[in-house]
């Protein structure tokens, strides 16, 4: 297309990036109407953000009280975490994303009351991180002060703020930051050349160039790219012994890296923002390294659920020392594995971005899987208390716990973390993911995420489009998609077939659509439409056994329940009294049913079947076997995001399996 009609209130505003296939649509133009993403977003409105807010705002978070403190207007010292201001920009993004649908003028008032704190903390040459300015500890000290990533999360708040109110107060700030960003490091000084650990940076600079044009930003978007793996490997200054080489993706140039390693966050940052720099700059080296990165990571190091981060402590290669993060392929242990909710939620945040650039089903599969698993994992039913690490097994006296909220592998969420990095991210992304529901192609749309929703937005020629979708999708597989306005002209709908769905059907107006429908592609609807066209997508949601890759040893002879994108897990709660979760093995030859339950952890199907219950008998670490007695029982598996609602449990998704039982 030779003109392309812009959408620049979209949370990546890549409609004119010359590299990208699938373009975004403005905030806003998406908006839940029933079932499970409405549901969730209801909750975030009412629940999730606002009590957010309260913790952050009030004396057990203190993050906003570092910036009154910063800002001299109120005495203290700075608490929290050295990346509690990103905590806070995050949880205020969270607010904008609301603000964006319910249109609540008293979120702005709010907003602007706390911009204008931060503005007086800000320094007069743009620099701005209140534990360096509280505690008077010096800038660009080590990589470990996370200041850079505070500056990412200041600027991409920033930008969504303007794409929603058209105000400039908090941009205005996020600008002087910027440009005080390019000050020091457009000169490339060696000693700096080691940060950018944790880059939230990259995909707020290129996203402020996005807004702006001021090309100085895409450059300095490079740099930081072009920085990861130049520096030497020997300790430095700047850099703790424990935050070296691989853990901070610092081993290898970027352009040369071959797979996924080191800290899985603060990688997944790094490569979204690399897509990012690719789709305005097509750098063929960039998106072939993401390609294998991204190969690495979904197919030999990521869980079922979509949860990346194999370890908590560990090493790999060289004994290079990992943390919170990629560990060999294929060493996928469940009970101790770290899988951080922000790890997993910036999984899909790099698979969006190349679900953009590729225009590949692939991607949003990734981000489907994400989304209903190993993300929402994260917050309880509630809405108030929050997971950190999300292993896919949990027994009692795995491991010794802190008694203190601070702990970020608990066995229960908690009601405030102080590593608070992971609950304001989950929050933001279940508020803004309309924005993922649908993309645009050069001469139609894409659906990406299914949900009861209402689309109002313009096709890449500006001509209207607007959509109804209904389905209750993920408990039932029907989707249907009303065309409620269009162009006369011909246009496509790209519908996306899930990879799991093996027979699925398309229609249109009641008859077969005459396509190929193939599990894991968009599915290209080319047609002149009109107004009360109506698509049908028929999903089946059959109960899969799934088993896992026979190098993953851990689960060698066991499998997890899977219907449709959601993976299940069998808790104590429904388990005999006195079970161990490690006792129970899957019947797999008995039917397996299931049953909607509207009242249960906040609406959810479940999977009811035949389990087998082998007592453990001793507790020796090896013993004879002889033929074990098993107990039949009636089971009852969940789905594993909702685990965790109902007290202290065990909990597993890979169980032993039986056959002929």
């Amino acid at each position: 297309m030779t003109s392309i009609h812009k959408h620049p209130k979209a949370i990546n505003a890549n409609s004119a990036s010359p590299y990208v296939k699938l373009r975004s649509i403005n905030i806003g133009d998406c908006r839940w109407t029933e079932g499970f993403w409405a549901e969730k977003f209801k909750l975030a409105e009412e629940v999730m953000v606002p009590h957010m807010g309260s913790l952050l705002k009030g004396d057990i978070g203190h993050a906003y009280n570092n910036f009154k403190i910063a800002a001299g207007l109120m005495d203290g010292e700075a608490k929290g975490m050295l990346w509690h201001d990103g905590d806070f920009y995050k949880w205020m993004e969270a607010c904008l994303y609301i603000y964006a649908i319910n249109k609540d003028e008293k979120i702005l008032a709010e907003l602007d009351e706390i911009i204008d704190v931060i503005g007086k903390a800000q320094e007069d040459d743009g620099y701005l991180h209140t534990h360096v300015q509280i505690n008077k500890s010096g800038r660009w000290r080590v990589i470990t002060d996370h200041e850079l990533y505070n500056s990412g999360h200041l600027i991409q708040g920033a930008l969504i703020h303007y794409r929603v109110t058209g105000k400039t107060n908090w941009l205005d700030l996020a600008i002087k930051h910027a440009d005080y960003l390019y000050t020091v490091f457009e000169p490339r000084e060696e000693r700096l050349c080691r940060f950018g650990f944790n880059p939230s940076q990259i995909m707020a600079l290129v996203e402020l160039y996005r807004t702006t044009e001021n090309k100085k930003y895409l450059q300095l978007a490079d740099i930081f790219v072009s920085m990861r793996g130049t520096a030497s490997m020997d300790l430095h200054e700047t850099v703790p012994y424990w935050f070296t080489g691989d853990q901070i993706q610092n081993k290898t140039p970027l352009r040369e890296e071959v797979q996924a390693v080191g800290h899985a966050v603060t990688g997944m940052y790094l490569w979204s923002g690399a897509a990012d720099v690719y789709a305005e700059t097509g750098d063929k080296e960039i998106i072939e390294a993401l390609d294998r990165i991204w190969d690495s990571a979904t197919n030999r190091k990521m869980y079922v659920t979509g949860a990346l981060g194999q370890c908590h402590h560990g090493a790999y290669d060289d004994k290079n020392m990992i943390h919170e993060g990629f560990i060999d392929d294929y060493l996928m242990p469940n009970s101790t594995a770290y899988n951080e909710t922000c790890a997993n939620i910036s999984n899909a945040m790099f698979n969006w971005r190349l679900l953009g650039i590729k225009g590949e089903s692939k991607y949003a599969d990734v981000m489907e899987t994400v989304l209903y698993n190993s993300a929402m994992v994260g917050i309880s039913e509630d809405g108030k208390h929050y997971f950190y690490a999300n292993p896919l097994r949990f027994n009692h006296g795995q491991r010794e716990y802190s008694d203190h909220c601070d702990c970020t592998e608990s066995p229960d969420r908690e009601p405030y973390i102080e590593c608070f990095c992971c609950p304001p991210n989950l929050v933001r992304t279940i508020a803004k993911v309309s924005g993922w529901a649908y993309s645009l192609s050069d001469n139609g749309v894409a659906v990406n995420i299914f949900g009861g929703n209402k689309l109002d937005t313009q096709l890449l020629d500006g001509s209207p489009i607007k959509l109804t979708q209904r389905t209750n999708y993920p408990w039932e597989g029907s989707v249907s998609i009303t065309i409620d306005e269009c162009k006369k002209e011909a246009f496509e709908v790209l519908l996306r077939i899930p990879a799991w769905a093996d027979s699925a059907k398309v229609a249109i107006n009641g008859k077969d659509a005459g396509v190929d429908v193939k599990p894991g592609e968009f599915v290209t609807l080319s047609r002149e439409w009109a107004a009360g066209d109506t698509i049908s997508l028929e999903l089946p949601m059959s109960i899969d056994l799934i088993e896992g890759h026979p190098r993953i040893e851990e689960v060698r002879n066991q499998v997890a329940i899977k219907r449709g994108p959601v993976v299940y897990a069998v808790e104590s709660p429904d388990l005999p009294e006195g079970t161990g979760i490690l006792d129970v093995h899957l019947c797999a030859d008995k039917p397996l049913v299931a049953e909607h339950k509207a009242d249960f952890l906040g609406g959810v199907t479940v999977v009811k079947g035949t389990a087998m219950l082998r007592p453990n008998e001793t507790n020796s670490m090896y013993r004879k076997v002889k033929k074990p007695n098993y107990k039949t029982i009636e089971a009852q598996f969940v789905p594993y995001y909702a685990w965790s609602n109902r007290g202290t449990a065990e909990m597993t998704v890979f169980m032993p399996v039986l056959w002929s039982c």
